[in-house]
């Protein structure tokens, strides 16, 4: 059977932090686990990642860890009751110098908000569930009236409609949390709400210069909550790894019509840059509570698959849900069903395209080769994983072993779509490799006698970069 495209990422939290829950998720299909730095101290957020380490290698397989930065988060702060009731059209104030709220007036954590904001802004709190009309600014205060009422609880985040709130990315804590990162062997650091490619530059400069010490350099995930990141899309992909579409703070920032279209054309853009993208934001909200999810958000997931992206997010789902092995068991089916219905169009992926790398040529015949002959897999031998991604950029039904010896490269390809790692021994004895090659396909049982591969590696073997050979093989031929 072939093995799933689409990868699952998975969040751990209270429902999920025990060795037999996250084994039984990781068993079930997780292929990446995102630690939500949002909550959590520095040394809890270690001992889950080496819990994560644990079961994965009771699992025998090799799992992506992705360390989440909060960023600005821009919230109310307490109240005395620990809530208020806002009315419609009633006036509310936000004060930055108020200690403890009450049904006239609430703090800010963010002092600087009453600075970004003119008469006619619109605010969003508790992710648009409350809406409120900017009236006057007076030094630390923010007069506005009650739009559209509802509770309203301790720290409640605030977004702005249509964007521009002035916080930066990254805050003193995420420049510390990127250092724990490191520490705890992060393998992607998702950075939120940038808006522009110096922020994932700063990002990644922090990551690489903590991460030396570790031996770790990091791959940089983009998440896509601003409104301001939508005309800088492409200059932040090109500062990035991949991106996440981060569809909640999005859609309070833009409006929920616009974000479909917005997920469509992100994926697209990911893609055709080679960067991965990540779909995330209620995927099966409906599973925190019930062990069946919705057919809206089945479709949801399936949607995200047909439009290519390498992975779909499952947050509150499996961090503080009823159901958390469900909820992976629910995705990993929907994207194996919706993958037999993928059309594969890798020809017209080719036309006008213009080869200026051999080892990138080398990935695209690899692809064109495979499909066209019906090859039973493809297989890349790869220190950095390079040339796996590049093919897996394009739809294909033939699978991708990306085979290596590098412990990294195994965990960060686990993110990437329709690549399968498997390890292999460094060898420069070509002929000795091939060999090895299949007797793992055949052991794992990928492949049968008789079969096709088309297989990739770099001359000289065991040295990274330079994939320059390409050869078709038939099972069993040796």
């Amino acid at each position: 059977m072939k093995p799933r495209a689409t990868k699952i990422v998975a969040t751990i939290g209270p429902a999920s932090s025990t060795p037999d829950v996250l084994t039984r998720m990781i068993a079930a299909g997780v292929d990446v686990v995102r630690l939500n730095f949002s909550h959590g101290k520095a040394d809890d957020h270690v001992a889950r990642a080496q819990m994560v380490r644990d079961a994965a290698t009771a699992c025998g397989r090799e799992v992506a860890i992705m360390a989440d930065l909060q960023g600005p988060k821009i919230r109310v702060g307490k109240f005395v009751e620990g809530k208020v009731e806002l009315v419609k059209g009633e006036p509310f104030i936000l004060d930055a110098d108020c200690e403890l709220g009450d049904r006239q007036r609430v703090g800010l954590d963010y002092k600087e908000l009453p600075k970004d904001l003119k008469p006619g802004d619109v605010l969003l709190l508790n992710d648009g569930l409350i809406v409120l009309t900017v009236d006057r600014v007076v030094g630390s205060a923010i007069f506005t009236t009650v739009k559209v009422g509802g509770e309203l609880s301790n720290n409640k985040g605030i977004n702005k409609q249509g964007g521009g709130l002035s916080a930066p990315a990254l805050t003193a804590k995420d420049m510390e949390d990127i250092k724990t990162a490191m520490r705890l062997g992060a393998d992607y650091v998702a950075v939120s709400f940038p808006k522009s490619a110096t922020d994932m530059a700063m990002a990644r400069q922090l990551a690489t210069i903590a991460g030396e010490a570790h031996g770790r350099k990091p791959k940089m995930i983009a998440k896509i909550e601003r409104a301001e990141a939508i005309p800088r899309l492409q200059e932040i992909l090109d500062a990035s790894d991949g991106i996440m579409v981060a569809r909640g703070d999005l859609a309070v920032e833009v409006g929920n019509a616009a974000v479909p279209a917005l997920q469509k054309r992100m994926i697209r853009m990911a893609r055709a840059s080679n960067k991965l993208v990540i779909t995330a934001t209620q995927m099966m909200e409906s599973m925190i509570l019930n062990a069946v999810p919705t057919r809206a958000e089945v479709s949801d997931v399936a949607n995200a698959v047909l439009d290519g992206t390498d992975a779909v997010m499952a947050s509150a789902e499996t961090a503080a849900g009823k159901y958390p092995v469900e909820t992976v068991e629910t995705m990993v089916a929907v994207c194996a069903e919706a993958e037999k219905s993928e059309h594969t169009s890798l020809d017209t992926d080719f036309v006008n395209v213009t080869f200026t790398r051999i080892d990138q040529s080398i990935a695209y015949g690899a692809l064109f080769t495979a499909h066209h002959l019906r090859a039973r897999a493809i297989v890349a031998l790869t220190e950095s994983g390079s040339t796996a991604l590049w093919m897996s950029r394009h739809n294909i039904e033939t699978p991708i072993y990306a085979m290596t010896p590098n412990l990294a490269t195994q965990r960060e390809a686990a993110l990437f779509r329709n690549v399968h790692t498997l390890e292999l021994a460094r060898s420069q004895d070509r002929e000795a490799v091939l060999g090895e090659v299949e007797k793992l396909l055949l052991a794992k049982g990928l492949v049968k006698k008789d079969d096709m591969i088309v297989v990739t590696w770099g001359e000289p073997m065991g040295q990274t970069g330079g994939t320059n050979a390409l050869k078709i093989t038939k099972i069993g031929e040796r």
